[in-house]
């Protein structure tokens, strides 16, 4: 942890922790922005609990709209995401921190490799969950030490609108994408929260900088952007390949590419990551074996050795299952004949998720003849859905194919 014990010793020495001597308001900010620094947060900013009230409003649309699709973590207790207040009512200020994970290349180019898999940038390293979280807690353990009040600390995990939030503390704003954006990071920001019942000053909220650019939107590969700071999750490659539990929707298949776990291409091509620059905490860096894998090489991870390869990954998190799913859509899109082969052992697979996954990516790689000397198998397969996968693949026409496995 960069900083860490020392800092908190400094700011906690005697004359602070004596009751007679008070940090004005100001003076406190101060001191939590110089210990932020310390510990390695590249942005702070301060809020009121009642700041994001309008993104409350949008929020609930989202949810109503069916928007977030199956993320039903989304729609429990929406009031509180909607109203700090309503999620804890002792909260006074809301201190929001950034760290930036800015790669070191470009996002897009692992792209155009199709042979290997993309993996979202902020997976490429250890789970921000675990590295943020620590550093939080030592801050916000240094803040009850010096005023008496109580915190509660965030990251992702709980009823908070992280990027309305950064955005009215001065941090960034929300851009057509739904993603935060910095005039100084760019793109690439990992939040975190700290609600205190300490009254702080505030500061201005960020103004909205993208102006008349829709690159953002006119980058996605499945149209996830019905209208400009509006997302439909459900068409979202983020979503479908990391929150969808279930097989990977016909119609978005050939759109995913080689993208096995989440998508940059919305963040990678906003303009203002001219300004951005690499991150500095090395646990948050891209794993050399995470940064272009072969997709040959993953598509024989068994569930051990998934979890060895992803060990303090967030990729860990979906389950060796679904992410062999998506290597299989990928090396279905590979156009790599070579990867056939990995396609027909997973045919056998114990997963209906990775067999009808693999029936699929099959079908893309070799012949209709070769495919069609494969049927047999499909009588025997006793899940529902690998046989409908079976049948659309044996379909004489792309549409009547696409037809029966929505239907």
């Amino acid at each position: 942890m960069a900083g860490g014990g020392a800092g908190v010793a400094h700011l906690c020495g005697p004359r602070l922790l004596n009751p007679a001597v008070r940090l004005s308001p100001s003076d406190l900010k101060a001191a939590l922005q110089r210990e932020a620094r310390a510990l390695g947060f590249d942005a702070i900013g301060f809020t009121a609990p009642d700041a994001t009230s309008e993104a409350g409003k949008y929020f609930l649309e989202f949810l109503g709209s069916g928007g977030h699709g199956d993320m039903d973590w989304l729609a429990a207790n929406p009031e509180r995401r909607a109203d700090p207040r309503v999620l804890w009512g002792g909260v006074r200020s809301i201190i929001m921190l950034g760290v930036n994970y800015g790669p070191d290349d470009d996002p897009l180019d692992i792209l155009a490799r199709r042979s290997h898999g993309a993996i979202s940038v902020y997976a490429q390293g250890d789970d921000y969950h675990d590295v943020i979280k620590k550093r939080l807690k030592v801050l916000a353990r240094w803040l009850a030490t010096i005023t008496g009040d109580e915190v509660k600390v965030f990251v992702d995990t709980a009823a908070v609108m992280e990027k309305p939030l950064a955005q009215a503390a001065g941090i960034g704003w929300q851009g057509k994408h739904t993603n935060l954006v910095s005039r100084e990071f760019g793109s690439w920001l990992f939040l975190g929260a700290i609600y205190s019942a300490t009254e702080l000053p505030r500061d201005d909220a960020e103004a909205d900088h993208c102006g008349s650019c829709r690159a953002c939107q006119d980058i996605c590969p499945t149209a996830a952007f019905p209208a400009p700071y509006k997302l439909d999750a459900r068409r979202c490659i983020s979503y479908l390949t990391i929150e969808n539990k279930g097989p990977i929707p016909h119609e978005f298949r050939k759109s995913i590419g080689n993208r096995i776990y989440g998508c940059d291409d919305c963040l990678a091509v906003c303009p203002w990551n001219k300004f951005a620059q690499a991150g500095r905490e090395q646990k948050l860096a891209a794993r050399d074996t995470l940064r272009a894998p072969a997709l040959a090489d993953l598509a024989r991870l068994d569930d051990a050795a998934f979890r060895a390869l992803f060990t303090k990954s967030p990729v860990k998190r979906i389950g060796r299952d679904r992410f062999i799913r998506n290597v299989l859509i990928a090396i279905g899109n590979s156009g790599d004949a070579s990867l056939a082969g990995e396609a027909r052992r997973l045919l056998d697979d114990a997963s209906p998720l990775v067999r009808g996954a693999a029936v699929w990516a099959l079908s893309q790689l070799i012949t209709r003849d070769a495919f069609a000397a494969l049927a047999s198998r499909a009588g025997g397969e006793p899940d529902v859905t690998v046989q409908q996968e079976w049948r659309a693949a044996l379909s004489p026409h792309p549409e009547e194919r696409a037809a029966r496995l929505e239907g």
